[in-house]
């Protein structure tokens, strides 16, 4: 079985799909990987160091991607990829498939197996495989060091000759994966936190990492399989205006709501941003699929009129690439450990398989998942 990695063609992706360490499994396992020439380049990873883990380097990028039995790759691949791969051939990479039909409807045509990281079910058998929450860990992370190095100010209370210096104030707005390490490196580097989610469970793990919870009465609002549920417009315009008052006093707004398959939901307003003092920060983890922020650009940073700098930068895990890389590369090598045949050296598909059905997308030149095939 060959696996390849090809160089991802986002200009501004930073990750790579497989390190030399996974490499090596990989290999271990008995199974061929083939690494695109230049892969671990903006990582911090040579193509020497590949090599040494039992990669064969390729610079034929189509020749390589007709051959391979499966594809792995981070982002979903170029359009005119997918008519390159081989009859049968497994790729495996973030789709984004609810809003990529005609990029599923490839992949169906070219009769090849799509695989999207999204739609991996959140159990436990998966956390080793769950390479979106790997990634949200490390924005999370991420987002605050951004912060610190952007703003005029430090974070932790400092007692000098001179006088005493006030910590920063955090509002982190939605407690997941990434929400969670924001607390926590804010927390650490000496910020005074204030979290909040629509779950009350996740607002007890904000206090358990030293955090304020800002607590509104919602009403109904129970998670679906790990995500947030999306909330109501009443309920919006009443988190929107308790947590108004939060903002202008916050030297930094991390928001990190997303709502799985859905557009994000617009928390922050622009007359809240326009209450926020001057020289303070918001950064929307959501902006590249719409942001929470209203203004915000994805890929951009926007100052307002009264010194509010908006950042809606569409990779913040990138910003630590080679870390990003280690875990991915990780989640990857599980799942193909997992599935492994280990007498054919194959990667059977078994769409009766609880991990499999919830996110192989297409298979056997037809689109299989249930929640696109309607």
């Amino acid at each position: 079985m060959k696996i390849f990695a090809p160089k991802e063609t986002d200009p501004d992706e930073t990750r790579a799909a497989l390190d030399p360490v996974g490499t090596k499994k990989l290999s271990t396992l008995g199974v061929t990987v083939i690494i695109e020439s230049g892969l671990g380049d903006s990582s911090g990873h040579r193509d020497e160091d590949y090599r040494e883990a039992g990669a064969e380097i390729s610079s034929e990028r189509n020749a390589s991607l007709a051959d391979a039995d499966i594809i792995v790759r981070v982002r979903k691949p170029p359009a005119d990829e997918i008519a390159k791969l081989k009859k049968g051939a497994i790729h495996i990479s973030f789709l984004d498939p609810f809003n990529e039909s005609s990029l599923i409807e490839a992949f169906a045509k070219a009769d090849a197996t799509a695989i999207s990281l999204e739609m991996l079910p959140r159990t436990t058998l998966a956390q080793k495989m769950d390479a979106l929450s790997s990634q949200a860990n490390l924005a999370g992370y991420a987002s605050v060091i951004l912060a610190a190095s952007r703003m005029k100010t430090i974070l932790p209370m400092m007692m000098t000759p001179a006088g005493t210096i006030s910590p920063a104030k955090f509002f982190i707005l939605g407690i997941g994966v990434a929400g969670l390490q924001a607390i926590a490196t804010a927390k650490r580097l000496g910020a005074r936190v204030t979290a909040f989610d629509v779950r009350p469970e996740a607002l007890e793990q904000a206090e358990s990492l030293g955090a304020k919870a800002l607590r509104i009465d919602l009403g109904e609002t129970k998670s679906e399989g790990g995500y947030a549920k999306e909330m109501t417009p009443e309920q919006i315009k009443i988190q929107i205006e308790a947590q108004a008052k939060v903002c202008a006093q916050s030297d930094v707004v991390i928001t990190t709501a997303k709502v799985f398959g859905r557009k994000p939901p617009v928390l922050i307003k622009k007359d809240v941003v326009a209450q926020m003092q001057n020289g303070s920060l918001i950064i929307d983890l959501a902006a590249e699929g719409g942001g929470n922020v209203e203004g915000v650009v994805a890929g951009e940073e926007v100052t307002t009129d009264k010194g509010v700098t908006l950042i809606g930068l569409t990779n913040y895990e990138g910003l630590v690439p080679q870390n990003a890389t280690q875990v991915y590369s990780s989640n990857i090598t599980n799942m193909v450990e997992h599935f492994l045949d280990e007498e054919s050296k194959t990667f059977p598909i078994d769409l009766e398989d609880e991990l499999l059905k919830g996110c192989v997308i297409t298979h056997g030149g037809k689109i299989v998942h249930d929640r696109f095939t309607s």
